[in-house]
């Protein structure tokens, strides 16, 4: 198996992309001619039809900017399913900075005045990257989901492509972190009292609920809940380990889970536990899993985000997996709580007045300038699409004071995503070791090789955008070729 360190990065990109916006700037100052389109997107026009409808979208604060439509930089959304403007597919945002034009229409993706792509990164596939990639134009990444989705992300020359993030790490440029978490509010609701749960236990219900229907994920959460379920008992409604079934039809609805039913979420909170495995390790990745049980008051049985103890209420709310030796002991300390109501009990001290002690949790959720289900405020959407119009604004300002100046004031340096704003580490097996599994073992044939492949063509499409390639098709040939280089290598 390869390993990761250092030598795998690409060399120069930071350099190629600062010479590519660099020399964007300048042929930008110098005013190219303008590509022609069939469909009729020509300088400085807008799109036949696309009136700039008050649609019932955030707008942006406000600003003093008097340019007309026709002056503003261009953002487009690459990915246009999350352009967040309905039901138009252009509409002018008047952000602290400046103004901006976002569409969803990619005619205009070769226009000189569109400086900007925003992609989805569950949708972005190196091998579909729009080329060659212009040397104005920055890009930026909006990616709350799984790293699961794309481990192309995960490795230094996938995130190093972008030069502005919305992830879920608290270091990426426009941090998602708590996107699942609405406020304090969320945390302070009331548990179900300690009595009725076990008098649910004495009806024969397990401690322990587990409920998951994606099975088969890189963080092999199933091996795991296999190999606790041999020392207790829990509960599994999902179709991952099912071994028990929901009492109604209704509550065997996915999407009754899935919207926070009362009547499901009524249900799930008897229990004492709930099993919280994300889908995927990485720092700051942290889903409902989490917060959803905190919510109801069962203590989460957590493994996910390995910095989660940064942003949790106090300091004994979760119980985290992997400060145990193996499920064997893990289950010892949660048949300890089960029978020591006082102890138990100390869990949920978070939800008492004053509970919530965790100034970094406080101030981070204070100092978000977007809502979680709260229509007072901007969604994270319009949020980072707001914050790329502030950033052109301002590199468009220090470009022209570079060029009046005759170089005397130094031209914008881009800003390149690091590592740190998305990277996550290689999956590991839920339970046991890589040497322990077989050799046909399903997990190991998926998403290792996901994993491993994904770095590649990172390397690929960084390869490409060195070569100034246009041609789609050619990725290929670069995969082939860092596969040649790879055999040679080992």
């Amino acid at each position: 198996m390869r390993g990761a360190g250092p030598g795998w990065g690409p060399a120069g990109l930071w350099v190629t992309l600062a010479l590519a916006w660099s020399a964007g700037a300048a042929v930008a100052a110098e005013g190219p001619a303008e590509p022609c389109w069939a469909d009729g997107w020509a300088q400085d026009a807008v799109p036949p039809g696309a009136a700039f409808v008050a649609a019932a979208s955030y707008r942006g604060p406000g600003n003093n900017d008097t340019r007309s439509n026709k002056a503003l930089p261009i953002l487009l959304w690459w990915s246009g399913s999350l352009f967040p403007h309905f039901p138009g597919d252009t509409e002018r945002i008047d952000c602290p900075r400046g103004s901006c034009l976002v569409t969803r229409s990619r005619r205009v993706a070769r226009h000189r005045r569109t400086k900007a792509l925003i992609f989805y990164g569950t949708d972005f596939r190196a091998y579909e990257a729009p080329l060659p990639r212009l040397p104005h134009q920055t890009w930026a990444l909006f990616h709350e989901e799984s790293p699961m989705n794309n481990y192309v992300l995960s490795h230094s020359p996938g995130i190093r492509l972008f030069n502005y993030t919305a992830t879920f790490r608290r270091e990426s440029d426009y941090p998602l972190t708590l996107q699942w978490l609405p406020g304090t509010g969320y945390l302070r609701a009331p548990a179900v009292p300690l009595a009725e749960k076990d008098a649910w236990r004495r009806r024969g219900y397990g401690p322990v609920l587990y409920m998951q229907s994606h099975c088969d994920v890189p963080s092999d959460r199933d091996r795991y809940v296999r190999e606790l379920m041999k020392y207790i008992q829990v509960d599994s409604y999902g179709k991952c380990l099912n071994n028990r079934e929901l009492p109604s039809e209704r509550l065997r609805d996915t999407s009754t889970a899935t919207t926070e039913d009362s009547e499901f979420m009524t249900f799930i909170a008897r229990y004492k536990f709930h099993l919280a495995l994300e889908n995927a390790i990485c720092d700051d990745y942290m889903t409902e899993k989490l917060w959803r049980p905190m919510h109801l008051g069962a203590v989460p049985v957590y493994r996910g985000s390995p910095a989660v103890r940064d942003w949790m209420p106090n300091n004994l709310s979760i119980i985290l997996i992997d400060d145990f030796d193996s499920p064997r002991e893990l289950a010892k300390y949660l048949d300890f709580l089960d029978k020591n109501g006082e102890e138990y009990l100390k869990y949920l001290e978070y939800k008492n007045s004053g509970g919530i002690k965790n100034q970094f949790l406080l101030e981070s959720l204070e100092k978000r300038e977007w809502g979680v289900n709260d229509m007072t405020l901007p969604n994270y959407l319009n949020g980072f699409e707001c914050f790329i119009c502030d950033k052109e604004n301002t590199r468009a300002k220090e470009e022209q004071e570079h060029k009046k100046s005759r170089g005397k004031i130094p031209a914008p340096r881009p800003h390149i995503a690091q590592f740190k704003h998305m990277g996550c580490p290689m999956p590991t097996p839920g339970f046991g070791s890589v040497e322990d599994l077989s050799k046909g073992d399903s997990w190991k044939e998926m998403w290792l090789q996901d994993y491993w492949q994904s770095l590649d063509q990172g390397e690929a499409l960084t390869a490409m955008i060195h070569h100034n390639e246009s041609h789609q098709g050619r990725f290929w040939d670069y995969m082939h070729e860092i596969f040649l280089k790879r055999t040679r290598q080992h």
